[in-house]
Parts: structure tokens; C-alpha cells; sequence
């Protein structure tokens, strides 16, 4: 069987979002004659004057950021959703729209311009874990925020428009789309098996160990059984929690350690700052029993073969479903020899 998900052509199943990944381990080898991603030789320095995002510098609002030393937060500036929207709903047929409400704020990692998370160390990025969980907790607790989104867009492939280390919170009313799948799959797997989906997923995993990266006391580094992107990787807690503010202090810090272990991994991969979008799914904020959820951190890198060569979502993954060529199991294996 396992011979058979290396040679032929198949699906796979996302137990977290009930949806199908078509791979094609054959098609990876094929020749590469499209588009070539422009490798940025640029030499940053670590304060640029005229970044937005820079230690007591000036934003396009006229505001001026503190002269941090290491993690700056702030309200987004160009907030995607507004706090103060008006309450509305429509109802017109097949037409439906109603309003969303919400604050997002921008997380500086550090005040050092030049570096990415693959360049902080294990205790300047512990600080940005204790960012997120104060953000999360305050964000959470407000009457009207039902989610927080915790994110960050890396690389200017990945449509980041300042290449400073920073990374988003977005938080909302309601439970976004993909937040709402992975909600329901866990709480009817829950509600029948009285244990954590991806608990149980990963007790399979540590069995098998052919798609595991790293580990460490409190995390497992992996490539998920059903991952859409050619280095998806997702970081998992050992223990079944709902949220970043259930870790405790020696927890907080292995959780720094494994995102180190990853960003480093990537950026070594193809010898270049591995561009990705990450994100970490948690427990909603809406005052429920969310016993179910299993909080959990991705990583979806659009790089497929080398650092010129992109992923491109389109045709078949844009009106069919997902599809990959190469298999999370070779993924795997690669990412792991470049662990130090």
C-alpha cells in the first residue's frame, strides 16, 4: 500500500476539513519550462529609515513607533475589519450579506530590520509566543470576537509587502471559513470518540515516523498525511490543548524551539529565506465548550523544486480540488536532514 501512494496516482483525506487532496507522485519529475521566481540578493540592513515597521520610525499614519527592543505591537494601520462597522444583514433572495466587525493589529517580531524568525534565537521568538497568547487573551475577551487569527505572510512571493520580520492578528465576529471546517470535523470526531481528532492522528503518526520532522518533549514537526503545499508542515502539541494560552513556561519555550527548527530548515532547503504563509488554528473565543479543539500551527510554502521555481494554484486546483506531485513522504524526508 504504501508502495502504491509513492507510484500512482490518488487521493488523500484532510480529516481536519473534511476535503480531498489529488497527488500525483509521477508528474514529479516533469520539466519546468514556466514562470521563474526572481531570488532577492538584497542585503538588508538592520533599520532601514524608511520602513514603516522600524524602531522609532514614522508610519504612513503620522504615528510613531517606540524605540522597541523586541516584539512591537500595534493596530493595523490598513485593518481589513473594522470595529465600529455598522450592524447590518440582508436577506434578498439568494442574496445574503451581513456585517463583521473585528480589530486587527500587526506583530513586530524584532526591531532588527535584516533578520526573519529563521534568524532569532529560541528565546527571542519565546518573546513573540508570549505576544501572541497576551494579544489572543485580550482580543478574545472582548464581547464582540468570536475568533483571533494569528498569522504571518513571509516573502514577497507570498504578496508581503515589507520584508521586516512581522506577522498579523486578525480577529473577528464570526469563525472563518476554514476555522468553521476544522471546528465541526473535531467536535463530531469528539462527540463520538471522546478523544482529540488530531490527537489520535498524531498517535498514528509517531508510530509510523515517515512523515515527522522534529520532536521535542512537547512538539511533533511534521508533513501532514493530506498536505496541499510541496513543504506543508504543521506543528503539534503532544498534549491535547485548546489554545497557545494553555501552554505552560517549559511548553511556551519548546514551542519557540520547534518554529526555529522549522524556519531554519526551510531556509537551508533551497539556500534562500524560504517564503510561506503561517498560521495557527485555535480554540474560539466564544465563551463555548470548545473541549474538542486541538490547536495546531502551519506552514504553507508556495516553493516547489528550487527557490525560482513557484507552486501555482490554478486550473484543476482552482475548479476541481487541491492537487500535489510531490508526496509528503519525500517532503518529509528532506526537511528532516537539514534538522539540526
Amino acid at each position: 500500500m504504501k508502495t502504491d501512494l509513492q507510484d500512482y496516482s490518488h487521493k488523500r483525506f484532510n480529516i481536519l476539513t473534511g476535503e480531498w487532496v489529488l497527488v500525483s507522485p509521477h508528474r514529479a519529475k516533469r520539466p519546468w519550462q514556466g514562470q521563474n521566481e526572481e531570488i532577492s540578493k538584497e542585503i538588508r540592513p538592520s533599520h532601514d529609515p524608511a520602513c514603516y515597521l522600524c524602531a522609532g520610525n514614522t508610519r504612513i499614519n503620522g504615528e510613531i513607533n517606540t524605540n522597541y527592543e523586541d516584539v512591537f505591537v500595534f493596530t493595523n494601520d490598513f485593518a481589513a475589519l473594522q470595529n465600529d462597522s455598522k450592524s447590518f444583514q440582508i436577506n434578498d433572495g439568494l442574496l445574503q450579506a451581513q456585517s463583521e466587525t473585528g480589530v486587527c493589529k500587526v506583530v513586530c517580531f524584532s526591531p532588527d530590520h535584516s533578520k526573519s524568525l529563521a534568524d532569532m534565537s529560541v528565546t527571542a521568538i519565546e518573546k513573540v509566543v508570549f505576544a501572541w497568547q497576551k494579544e489572543y487573551k485580550e482580543l478574545g475577551n472582548i464581547d464582540t470576537i468570536n475568533y483571533v487569527q494569528i498569522f504571518e505572510n513571509k516573502g514577497a512571493v507570498m504578496g508581503c509587502s515589507n520584508p521586516h520580520p512581522h506577522g498579523q492578528i486578525w480577529s473577528q465576529s464570526t469563525l472563518p471559513n476554514e476555522v468553521d471546517k476544522k471546528d465541526k470535523a473535531q467536535l463530531a470526531y469528539y462527540n463520538t470518540n471522546t478523544s482529540s481528532l488530531l490527537g489520535d492522528y498524531l498517535g498514528q503518526e509517531l508510530k509510523e515516523k515517515e512523515r515527522i520532522i522534529f520532536e521535542n518533549d512537547a512538539f511533533v514537526v511534521l508533513v501532514p498525511f493530506w498536505a496541499v503545499w510541496p513543504f506543508e508542515t504543521m506543528i503539534v502539541p503532544r498534549r491535547a490543548q485548546g489554545s497557545i494560552l494553555d501552554l505552560n513556561a517549559e511548553e511556551t519555550l519548546l514551542f519557540a524551539e520547534a518554529i526555529s527548527v522549522i524556519t531554519k530548515a526551510y531556509d537551508k532547503l533551497f539556500n534562500t529565506s524560504f517564503p510561506y504563509s503561517s498560521g495557527i488554528h485555535q480554540s474560539p473565543t466564544n465563551g463555548e465548550d470548545n473541549s474538542h479543539w486541538h490547536w495546531h500551527m502551519s506552514f504553507y510554502p508556495p516553493l516547489l523544486r528550487s527557490a525560482t521555481v513557484k507552486k501555482f494554484m490554478v486550473g484543476y486546483e482552482m475548479f476541481g480540488s487541491p492537487q500535489r506531485d510531490i508526496t509528503p513522504e519525500v517532503a518529509a524526508k528532506m526537511l528532516a536532514t537539514l534538522v539540526e
